[in-house]
């Protein structure tokens, strides 16, 4: 009787549009009616940014895949010596972007990277220079939390230290990548030399606290229990509560293929059901960050469309090229055309608006 009393409190809640605690997550999340959690996402994604659904025009750049951290969950990485491993240098990176200055409206280039044994701090502040050099109209969001942990262990300088290096260097904002699951107990088993929950949670708020603006990411489907991946929103929630520096967060449902944990815990990758319910969940528990990203890479475009019905208001972008997902077996392409991503929001009844990292809306 008190399970369905739960519930039934926590349906009330959702409907309003109330505040959800961690067992009102619970309790919505055991009774798995999706339609119900779908219409009551939809209600908040449209209380946010109305009948709009954004997207971007960016290119990702991935650094390198030499690695010294060896995480278990990751099909990306190679240990250094490897014939698979890859280094990009300045002459890559030009290449690179005189690429991108060819692209209409392009206004992000995302750096992602592994943590390479060898290259100082100062390649990382290098290809920032370069990349703003070159596109100065570009936002430049680079490097995750755990990069930057490395870069102060590295450099042996703080956290603030490194970020206000960046920043000079032309640094507009961070990914959201990294945070996994923020637990340590599941840290310790996925990830167990990357950055602690601590230090994940150090280094964006004081990003936030420089003016750098942030995503912010969860990473399910793995060894966490539901209630650890449903603390770790209300984790995220707590810190916006606090810096107001999220601007956007999105879902990466764990790929197990080609990586150590999938094969030693002979894991699957969720299935729709999961990733919807976990999108609808996300977008009401999350009540003060304004947009949830349906990331296509990640969740596959069918089911990215069908999450613009579940609470996601943003497909992310064009891409251009993706290499650390596609490790670890997803099928999708690496890129997409802006008529592409504007055909799959209209479909939905959604208007497509193109958007910068900071969500103003570009003119053609």
């Amino acid at each position: 009787m008190e399970i369905k009393e739960n519930i039934a409190a926590a349906r009330a809640k959702a409907e309003r549009g109330e505040r959800l605690s961690l067992g009102d997550a619970l309790a919505l999340y055991e009774d798995n009616d999706i339609l119900f959690l779908a219409a009551c996402a939809r209600k908040a994604k449209e209380k946010k940014s109305g009948r709009k659904v954004f997207y971007t025009v960016n290119r990702h750049i991935n650094l390198t895949n030499v690695c010294s951290a060896n995480c278990p969950l990751c099909a990306f990485q190679v240990e250094d010596g490897d014939k698979r491993g890859f280094t990009l240098e300045t002459e890559d990176i030009a290449r690179i972007v005189a690429e991108a200055q060819q692209v209409k409206n392009l206004s992000e280039i995302h750096i992602v990277s592994a943590l390479h044994p060898d290259k100082s701090f100062d390649y990382y502040a290098d290809v920032v220079r370069q990349v703003k050099a070159a596109l100065p109209q570009a936002d430049v969001k680079a490097f995750t939390p755990v990069e930057i942990v490395n870069f102060a262990k590295l450099t042996g300088k703080s956290i603030r230290e490194v970020l206000e290096i960046l920043q000079a260097a032309g640094l507009d904002s961070l990914p959201g990548g990294g945070a996994e699951i923020l637990a340590d107990r599941v840290r310790q088993i996925i990830c167990p030399k990357k950055a602690t929950t601590a230090e994940w949670i150090e280094t964006m708020k004081t990003a936030h606290s420089l003016g750098i603006r942030t995503n912010a990411s969860i990473m399910y489907g793995h060894v966490e229990t539901i209630e650890e991946r449903l603390q770790h929103l209300i984790t995220i929630r707590d810190i916006q509560d606090e810096t107001g520096g999220f601007q956007a967060f999105m879902l990466f449902p764990f790929h197990p293929g080609n990586t150590k944990l999938g094969e030693e815990y002979g894991l699957r990758r969720v299935g729709s059901w999961e990733d919807l319910k976990m999108m609808a969940l996300s977008r009401l528990i999350l009540d003060n960050i304004d947009h949830i990203k349906a990331f296509w890479i990640m969740l596959t475009m069918p089911i990215a469309q069908l999450a613009l019905g579940f609470g996601a208001d943003d497909l992310d972008g064009t891409i251009g090229e993706e290499k650390i997902i596609h490790a670890a077996g997803a099928k999708t392409n690496t890129g997409i055309t802006r008529g592409t991503l504007e055909k799959m929001i209209r479909e939905t009844g959604y208007e497509p608006v193109e958007r910068d990292t900071f969500y103003h809306e570009v003119k053609a």
